[in-house]
């Protein structure tokens, strides 16, 4: 696709892999359009994220942002406004289900997309961290918002303003990544989550992507407001009525995402 990312696709899964673990203008804007490529392409039922070599993403390519702020750039930093949120948001609404392979050292704004993923699996011994007040800067990417449902506001500000690493077996302690496994079977084990994915209900997976999107900050009655709706809107599949049927008839479902 480009000379930062990649995309391939099969059996439903389109695999997008960045070639470069800083995030240039170039890399963000390439990410952005494989992203949006994809929402659009309904054959797509699953995504696999990943990145190559020893790092899956690090964040700020710092060299191309010192050369900016050098070069008397008026607002070097109007790229979280204009790239990093455009690309975070795209992510959290693919309609389809985002598995991460964190396949190296994840750092910054590169933790940040990871959490905008479903499904996180890492590579044993890949290291962490969010950087940010290690470089003087505050968060993006919605990291701190991230950090705070997933691990509590205690940690999320200890992560945040001790930006120390930390190992892939500690993230999935505190829930940030949910399999840890050999690195030369991270790529593997994240895909055949994604094939299985994709195999799945679609249309189910959706809906649970927009309840899980708003349940930590809705009301009771407006998750359950959602949740009727939804289900209501769900129940109209064939895949929903393929399930009924296989279950009653104890055989396997066999979904076609519709």
């Amino acid at each position: 696709m480009s000379e930062t990312v990649t995309r391939e696709d099969a059996g439903g899964v389109a695999t997008l892999t960045l070639l470069r673990p800083g995030l240039t203008h170039d890399s963000r804007r390439d990410l952005l359009a494989a992203v949006q490529a994809v929402a659009a392409d309904e054959s797509v039922r699953a995504v696999l994220l990943t990145g190559t070599g020893r790092a899956f993403c690090v964040g700020q390519d710092l060299g191309e942002h010192l050369a900016e702020m050098q070069g008397g750039a008026p607002a070097p930093l109007s790229v979280v406004e204009h790239e990093y949120n455009p690309l975070v948001l795209a992510l959290a609404a693919l309609r389809v289900p985002v598995v991460v392979a964190v396949n190296g050292a994840c750092a910054g704004a590169g933790l940040g997309i990871a959490l905008a993923g479903d499904i996180r699996v890492a590579a044993a011994g890949a290291k962490f961290t969010t950087a940010f007040t290690g470089i003087g800067l505050s968060s993006d990417s919605a990291l701190a918002a991230r950090l705070v449902h997933t691990v509590g506001g205690s940690r999320a500000a200890e992560l945040l303003l001790f930006p120390e690493p930390f190992l892939a077996e500690k993230a999935a302690e505190w829930g940030l990544v949910h399999r840890v496994v050999a690195a030369e079977q991270v790529l593997a084990e994240a895909r055949g989550l994604a094939e299985r994915l994709a195999a799945g209900p679609t249309a189910a997976y959706r809906a649970v992507k927009t309840v899980l999107a708003t349940a930590a900050t809705d009301s009771l009655a407006d998750t359950l407001a959602l949740e009727g709706r939804l289900q209501a809107e769900v129940g109209q599949s064939a895949d929903h009525r393929e399930a009924v049927e296989a279950f009653l008839a104890k055989r396997p479902p066999v979904f076609t995402g519709r």
